[in-house]
């Protein structure tokens, strides 16, 4: 290509934040992502219309999932895809179907445990609440896929509080270690009285904007609204909430905006953001559901091409599978491999686990580092400790459910699945360099 890739810096992991602030929830991740692309000249597909093989930016929504891809001029049916997968959930508290309770003159709102989460980092920390509300009626907030009116809610003020036994009742939780139950101790207040059936509900149509009676459906989750912020005496960390993955989200969304505007690609460029992630993929909006699939063959029948097109698309087509690992934790090094230790803002991270938990093989190495060259980038490798289990990504059911090619990275954090985790402030506008070189081709 003629033109160098795009790059980033600090001012980048300033807009990190300001991402992470606006988005509570996948729901509000996709959102906050579609607006940019739209500023970007990305338009909207909805999944029921028919598909033109028109060049440019485009997009679809399904729930907490995007995928959006820009189709450069002269591309063929058989163009290969570079793909950059995230995905936009992060373990929490989500609210039950019946949530009102409380007793002993507390009123309290019913959760269940979403995902791997710390769950001593949700105590005593002040609580918003944001989601998606379904509506008897109105205008969809969050794509018109024909699966109802949708509006997104986001009260990120101080709302509810997990609290904390007292050490006084507890003496022995210093040496013995804190021992939660899911179930009982893990539901937050959010006042005194008594419990009232449907008044969270109809606190929330007030919020909202809704009249009475118009929620018929919900998908509610907690989250901590303390900013993200810089830490360290000289700000050289961030840290903030849902960092896993929402800094891969806004790394791609960026470097697929930026990557659009040189226009002259051999390739096109995807950006696919996952929901469900931290509970296994297995949904119609997850990695191992058909939406990345079904958008892929659409493209490229749309512009023209038969089974074998698509076919030679997908042979020659690279994901990188982009999500958080682990940085070497100084209280806790013997927890990593002896050889291989991560360290924040040294660059993003390639993740390699030859039992397949991550997809990376030699190829799809050279793959990566030919991007972070291209970028002037530096990166590190992460591997497991032999002892200790080792986490998987979207990117080993990418390769299995398409049959292409894909690569595991990301950046490394500490406090993985807490409720506020830490990443260096370099890291996120390295990743993006490095994705934007990726997706250039």
């Amino acid at each position: 290509m003629s033109s160098p890739s795009p790059r980033f810096d600090r001012g980048h992991t300033d807009d990190l934040m300001s991402f992470l602030t606006a988005a509570p929830s996948p729901y509000h991740a996709v959102a906050e992502a579609a607006e940019r692309l739209e500023k970007a000249g990305f338009r909207q597909l909805l999944e029921t219309d028919a598909w033109d093989g028109a060049t440019g930016g485009r997009y679809v929504l399904r729930g907490g999932a995007l995928i959006a891809w820009y189709v450069p001029e002269g591309a063929s049916p058989h163009t290969p895809f570079r793909i950059v997968g995230a995905h936009t959930d992060s373990p929490n508290l989500r609210v039950k179907p019946l949530p009102d309770t409380g007793s002993h003159g507390w009123r309290q709102i019913a959760v269940e445990i979403y995902g791997g989460t710390l769950l001593n980092t949700w105590l005593d920390r002040d609580l918003g609440l944001a989601g998606r509300l379904t509506l008897r009626e109105g205008t969809s907030q969050a794509g018109g896929s024909g699966r109802g009116s949708h509006r997104l809610v986001n009260i990120d003020r101080p709302l509810l509080r997990v609290p904390q036994l007292a050490v006084h009742l507890d003496r022995s939780v210093n040496t013995d270690g804190l021992k939660l139950d899911r179930q009982r101790h893990m539901q937050p207040v959010w006042g005194l009285g008594d419990v009232e059936e449907g008044d969270l509900i109809r606190f929330l149509e007030q919020e909202a904007g809704v009249g009475e009676g118009e929620i018929t459906g919900w998908d509610l989750m907690v989250h901590a609204v303390e900013p993200p912020a810089y830490l360290g005496r000289d700000r050289e960390l961030l840290a903030g909430p849902r960092l896993d993955n929402l800094v891969s989200v806004h790394a791609g969304t960026a470097a697929l905006s930026a990557v659009s505007a040189a226009g002259d690609l051999p390739c096109i460029p995807v950006l696919a953001a996952f929901d469900h992630e931290e509970n296994g993929s297995q949904s119609d909006t997850g990695a191992e559901g058909p939406l990345l699939g079904s958008v892929l063959e659409r493209s490229v029948f749309s512009r023209g091409g038969t089974l074998e097109d698509r076919a030679r698309a997908l042979a020659g087509t690279i994901c990188l599978s982009s999500d958080t690992g682990h940085a070497v934790h100084p209280n806790y090094a013997e927890r990593h491999d002896p050889t291989h230790h991560p360290r924040t803002n040294g660059g993003p991270i390639l993740k390699v686990n030859v039992n397949q938990r991550y997809a990376t093989d030699g190829s799809g190495r050279a793959v990566f580092a030919a991007a972070c060259e291209k970028a002037g980038v530096p990166w590190q490798t992460f591997v497991s400790n032999n002892a200790m289990p080792c986490g998987t990504t979207i990117g080993p059911i990418t390769a299995a459910r398409h049959g292409i090619t894909t690569v595991d990275i990301g950046i490394a954090i500490l406090s993985m699945h807490s409720a506020r985790e830490l990443c260096g402030a370099d890291d996120p506008y390295l990743l993006a360099n490095a994705l934007a070189a990726f997706l250039e081709g």
